[in-house]
């Protein structure tokens, strides 16, 4: 798994196991997320190239380091994507958000595609396609692909849990994109549910049945 990269911080471990908790509220698991989101984009943004700049301190002149300024994109996977999306952004105001709506089959668990928008330079960006769960992989590897198709060229996924199976499909399909998890759960059950994970992360996040 040479381009899967899973987060074992302390902070994101003990905040992931109240957020995997069956009896953690809905407001509470909403308030984990979007943290643990932001942990996680700190990490994912580890390699983003810098610039040396000269500033003047109260003191004297200095030679500092800022962002050299690649654009940055999130697109959220509706619906349970929108719950990571405000995390990131604490850290990355000036991102631009896309969104692309899928919902899963329940008979052929085909990924469909039911909307997609996007910033005009997608082309420019280095897009971070967010969603909580990497289960089956079909619904990120078929949103990668739209986005793909719609311009994109550097691409990461990020999600909370994944899982062996979701994480073949995923790399089979789209081997250049790279995959941030805070875990990689077991496996998945008959019904295509993580085991253990944490329920129906979209369910969870909206108060919803």
């Amino acid at each position: 798994m040479s381009n899967v990269y899973v987060f074992d911080h302390p902070l994101i471990q003990h905040k992931l196991s109240i957020i995997r908790d069956k009896s953690t509220g809905t407001k509470e698991f909403r308030e984990l997320v979007e943290e643990v989101a932001m942990l996680m984009a700190y990490e994912i943004t580890r390699d983003l190239p810098l610039r040396e700049v000269e500033i003047e301190t109260p003191v004297t002149m200095a030679t500092c380091q800022v962002l050299e300024g690649k654009k940055i994109g999130l697109v959220p996977i509706l619906r349970a994507g929108l719950g990571m999306v405000d995390g990131v952004l604490r850290l990355i105001p000036a991102a631009k958000v896309g969104h692309i709506g899928l919902y899963r089959d329940p008979e052929t668990l085909k990924a469909i595609n039911y909307y997609a928008k996007m910033p005009s330079d997608i082309g420019e960006r280095e897009l971070i396609v967010i969603d909580p769960m990497l289960a089956t992989g079909a619904s990120a590897a078929a949103a990668i692909q739209q986005i793909k198709n719609m311009g994109a060229k550097h691409i990461k996924f990020m999600c909370l849990i994944s899982c062996p199976e979701g994480i073949a499909h995923l790399q089979e399909e789209h081997p250049d994109v790279d995959i941030y998890a805070a875990a990689v759960d077991e496996r998945l059950d008959e019904k295509s549910y993580i085991i253990p994970g944490l329920g129906d992360a979209g369910d969870r996040l909206f108060g919803t049945k």
